[in-house]
């Protein structure tokens, strides 16, 4: 466990409802070189069941229940291990972009002992209506007719106020960017980058050779 602040990883995270493109915005910061996407989908997915986390994990996934926060975050850790080893991840000049984790306050407490967050975006949309239409068309794209359903579109958004928003609350206000979801994608990349380069730590890092 890492616990010196200078060898924390830095991090940047996009947080906002689901719909509120989050995912999107990941995805593309990942793309440019010293950026890092690491969205909690794509720990799970890169899961090896054969080991004794995995095994843990399987344990709770095959009975349908949430898998707890701290082997959560433990997944996460060693899936950022294994991208390191392979020489996907490099902490020394890479900038993590995390996306879906922490999914909770708990997990944020967890994984301050990882990670240093320099900013967090949060992506807003106040318009829940919105946010419902994005995410039924997202899931009829996808051919996902099951999470197209209004409750369970309703119910996800219920779950990120109760459980995922407070977060914002865990947080300084002053490291804390609110940008409105609702504009057009390339809108809204915009701002998160304009605020990005401006960003004392993020000078600092570029002063570190390639």
């Amino acid at each position: 466990m890492a616990t010196e602040s200078n060898s924390k990883r830095p991090a940047i995270l996009i947080l906002g409802a689901p719909g509120s493109g989050k995912g999107t915005q990941g995805k593309a910061l990942g793309m440019v070189p010293r950026f890092f996407h690491c969205a909690c989908g794509d720990v799970f997915r890169s899961l090896d069941t054969r080991t004794e986390l995995g095994k843990k994990f399987v344990e709770y996934s095959s009975k349908g229940q949430l898998v707890p926060d701290e082997l959560t975050i433990q997944l996460w850790e060693a899936q950022i291990e294994n991208w390191k080893e392979g020489n996907v991840y490099f902490p020394e000049t890479d900038i993590l972009i995390l996306d879906g984790i922490p999914r909770n306050v708990k997990q944020a407490e967890i994984l301050s002992d990882y990670i240093d967050v320099h900013h967090i975006f949060h992506l807003s949309c106040p318009d829940r209506s919105e946010l419902a239409r994005r995410m039924q068309k997202r899931a009829l794209r996808e051919n996902r007719i099951d999470d197209a359903s209004e409750s369970v579109i309703e119910d996800r958004i219920r779950t990120y106020e109760a459980e995922t928003k407070p977060i914002l609350e865990f947080y300084p206000d002053e490291i804390r960017t609110d940008i409105d979801a609702t504009q057009q994608p390339i809108k809204v990349m915009h701002d998160i980058i304009s605020k990005i380069v401006s960003l004392p730590f993020y000078e600092e890092m570029n002063k570190v050779s390639i």
